[in-house]
């Protein structure tokens, strides 16, 4: 176990603010867990995964938990899937790599999402048409208030776009320690979201493994690598609008991206950040990343004020354009 007064968060968060908390304490089991919650009872608290979906604004008054609870284990194997129990400490991406070496299909779509598993079950981690809840059988946790441990279906974790329970009236009440996810025998490839399709179109035989790679080249093409310069990847979430709103634009917009939803359409908040001129743009410090609108980057000894500061004016200059109102996808600290 890990205890430390004082402590800087510049490692814990991909944006690269550099912050720190009164204390920070990481633990390796679910034992050592229910050992600190005595300690954080009386106290204000934030439990973080890979700091990759986090800004923070300044330095943090109480307690940052943080699992370091590792493994992962086949426990069933049936005629159509194998199911996978994971730590919540995992790294994401090693899961992705770890289930397409192994013949386990499900994941590949999530290629290079950055942060941990827990984070994954919490945030409903999604890209190029699939969400982690596609995939999640149950989740593990322990209730920090009492300590209690219990496990939700994934029915009761009432997963929705970047949503769940534990965002919602479970937020900061509990701490994932293990992840279910239930992989495929079968591969069945998801290629109609973004330009999948187009950089496998010379396959004549498509596999897990070619979907992750090409998933990581576009990633790659167009997100910063967080250790060259400070990001959390998307920073908005994109929004859904009524049928009617976008009856309105799209003979306005015709080029306008759109998604088709059962609730509503889905349109990139990349794209409205654009057609405001935001991309490869700067206040200060803070700017929007030249290859991708919805990324926020930190050009170098940017607080999480200045990256706030252009997040909300990013998000009026986008209301006032187009009436829609774009949100955060990062957790503002």
């Amino acid at each position: 176990m890990k205890d430390i007064l004082n402590c800087s968060l510049l490692p814990y968060n991909t944006f690269g603010i550099d912050v720190c908390a009164d204390r920070f304490i990481e633990y390796s089991s679910e034992e050592e867990l229910l050992q600190i919650l005595p300690q954080i009872a009386q106290c204000r608290y934030l439990h973080i995964g890979g700091g990759s979906n986090l800004l923070f604004t300044g330095h943090f008054n109480g307690i940052i938990l943080h699992s370091a609870i590792k493994g992962i284990e086949v426990v069933d194997d049936t005629t159509d899937y194998r199911f996978i129990r994971v730590g919540a400490a995992e790294v994401w991406d090693d899961v992705v790599a770890y289930c397409v070496a192994n013949g386990f299909s499900g994941l590949e779509n999530l290629s290079l999402i950055p942060g941990e598993v827990g984070a994954s079950a919490v945030q409903n981690i999604g890209a190029y048409g699939v969400e982690v809840k596609d995939v999640i059988q149950k989740v593990e946790t322990i209730d920090l208030t009492t300590g209690e441990q219990r496990m939700f279906t994934v029915g009761e974790c009432r997963y929705g776009y970047r949503q769940s329970i534990f965002k919602q009236e479970l937020k900061d009440r509990y701490a994932v320690t293990y992840v279910t996810y239930r992989l495929n025998k079968v591969f069945t490839p998801h290629l109609d979201y973004g330009n999948i399709r187009q950089e496998l179109a010379d396959k004549d035989v498509v596999t897990p493994s070619m979907v992750r790679d090409a998933i990581i080249r576009i990633r790659q093409s167009k997100l910063p690598d967080p250790k060259v310069q400070g990001n959390a990847g998307s920073f908005f979430k994109n929004p859904v609008v009524g049928r009617e709103v976008f009856e309105k634009l799209h003979p306005l917009y015709p080029s306008m991206p759109y998604y088709e939803l059962e609730d509503g359409v889905k349109i990139p908040a990349g794209w409205l950040i654009d057609q405001c001129g935001w991309k490869g743009k700067n206040m200060g410090r803070a700017g929007v990343n030249p290859l991708q609108a919805l990324v926020l980057v930190n050009l170098g000894g940017a607080t999480g004020e200045d990256v706030l500061q252009l997040c909300n004016t990013i998000c009026e200059d986008v209301f006032q354009k187009f009436g829609i109102r774009i949100e955060p996808e990062v957790n503002i600290i």
